[in-house]
C-alpha cells in the first residue's frame, strides 16, 4: 500500500490506518528505537507512542513520506525516553558512544540564542549531508540518525568495521570543518 492512501486513511480518521502503518513500517520503526534504547519494552511502548502520534498530527499534517515522518517520530520520542532514563550503559553502550561522536560537533544549546540558530545548523547539516557520495552519507545516516552500531553498518554494507569506523570519523571531520567554514563554533 502506498504513503497517500494510508495518510489518506488518517485523513477519514480510519482505525486501519495504523494497522497498515505497522504492516509497511513497523519493523523498520521497531529497529529505530531498539538501536536507541536497547530494550524491547521501552522501543515497544515508543511504538506505540508513535502511532498515537501519528493519528494525531494526521490531519492537519500531510507528509510526503509517511517512513521518514513516523520515523523522526520515534527517534524522537526513543531519545527523549533514553534521556529520561539517564543510564549510562543502556543500548550495549552504543548511545553514549553516537552522541559523544556528534557532541564534539553540534552540542546542544542552553540560551536562546543558540537555540535560535539550531534552525541553520540543521540546513548547514543538510547540505553538508547532501555533498557527500551516496555511501558516505548512507554510513552517515545509519550511524546517528538510524542508531546502528559500527558492526552492523559494515554487515550492511560488506565493508569491515575498521572500514566503517574510518569512514564516520573522517565524514564527522569534515562535517566539522564545513561548519566551522559557515562561522559556527565547534
Amino acid at each position: 500500500m502506498k504513503d497517500n492512501e494510508i495518510i489518506a486513511m488518517y485523513f477519514e480518521r480510519n482505525n486501519t490506518a495504523i494497522e497498515k502503518t505497522d504492516e509497511q513500517y513497523g519493523a523498520y520503526l521497531r529497529k529505530i528505537a531498539m538501536n536507541i534504547l536497547g530494550n524491547h519494552e521501552d522501543g515497544e511502548e515508543c511504538l506505540n507512542d508513535t502511532y498515537l502520534r501519528l493519528w494525531n498530527t494526521i490531519p492537519p499534517q500531510k507528509p510526503a513520506s509517511l517512513m521518514a515522518y513516523a520515523g523522526r517520530i520515534i527517534r524522537n520520542l526513543a531519545f527523549d525516553k533514553y534521556r529520561s532514563a539517564n543510564t549510562q550503559k543502556r543500548g550495549n553502550g552504543e548511545m553514549p558512544l553516537i552522541l559523544d561522536e556528534l557532541g564534539a560537533i553540534v552540542s546542544g544549546g542552553d540560551t536562546p540564542e543558540k537555540e535560535v540558530d539550531r534552525k541553520e545548523l540543521a540546513k548547514s547539516i543538510d547540505d553538508f549531508l547532501h555533498s557527500l557520495d551516496e555511501y558516505k552519507r548512507a554510513y552517515f545516516i545509519c550511524r546517528y540518525w538510524r542508531a546502528m552500531s559500527v558492526g552492523e553498518i559494515a554487515k550492511k554494507y560488506s565493508k569491515t568495521d575498521n572500514y566503517i569506523a574510518v569512514s564516520l570519523k573522517r565524514t564527522r571531520d569534515k562535517m566539522k570543518k564545513y561548519l566551522e567554514e559557515r562561522g559556527y563554533e565547534i
